[in-house]
């Protein structure tokens, strides 16, 4: 090493280099996107009056984790932002919902990176978006009976949108990444 290299830079260069250093890096910054985007998404307005209807943002998070670190830690982010974000901004209604729809959009999405490759970050963000909307509308039913089905199609539309969008995010950031092993 040169004299150059300063102490901060001297104490990082072990964490690049350790892959279990950096995968645990890599999963706080995940966990911390996640909670910031879904705080960002928490202030935008919904302009469509159907409950419900959000962007997914932290979706590119859980996605970005189950892509680079797999499903365990991937589980973990979605997890930790459904606790915090309903803590935070929410109840436990929303605790439930949010709960219910992260289980079945992360099953979905690695179940879709497992068995059907060709498919591609932006049809499994698609696949996510639509199922974390259908375990949110199962939640729904149970707690309130089947009424609420009539906005499957407008959750099944908007969860497609969503998908579309963070996928394109998800993938773009993936592909910058790339290099950051």
């Amino acid at each position: 090493r040169s004299g150059r290299v300063t102490g901060v830079q001297t104490c990082a260069l072990p964490i690049l280099r350790n892959g279990r250093s950096h995968s645990v890096a890599l999963l706080a910054m995940c966990v911390a996107a996640a909670m910031l985007l879904s705080f960002v998404e928490s202030r935008i307005p919904t302009f469509i009056p159907v409950p419900g209807v959000r962007i997914g943002l932290a979706n590119i998070a859980v996605l970005l984790a189950l892509r680079r670190l797999g499903l365990p830690s991937a589980a973990a982010v979605s997890l930790v932002r459904v606790l915090i974000s309903a803590l935070l901004f929410g109840n436990v209604v929303a605790l439930i919902y949010g709960l219910s729809g992260a289980v079945l959009s992360l099953l979905s999405m690695y179940l879709l990176l497992r068995f059907c490759r060709a498919l591609g970050t932006v049809g499994v963000s698609v696949a996510g978006g639509v199922m974390h909307n259908v375990g949110q509308l199962a939640a729904a039913c149970l707690v309130m009976g089947t009424g609420v089905l009539y906005y499957l199609p407008v959750l099944i539309i908007s969860g497609t949108v969503a998908g579309v969008l963070t996928g394109l995010l998800c993938g773009e950031l993936l592909r910058r990444t790339e290099k950051i092993k």
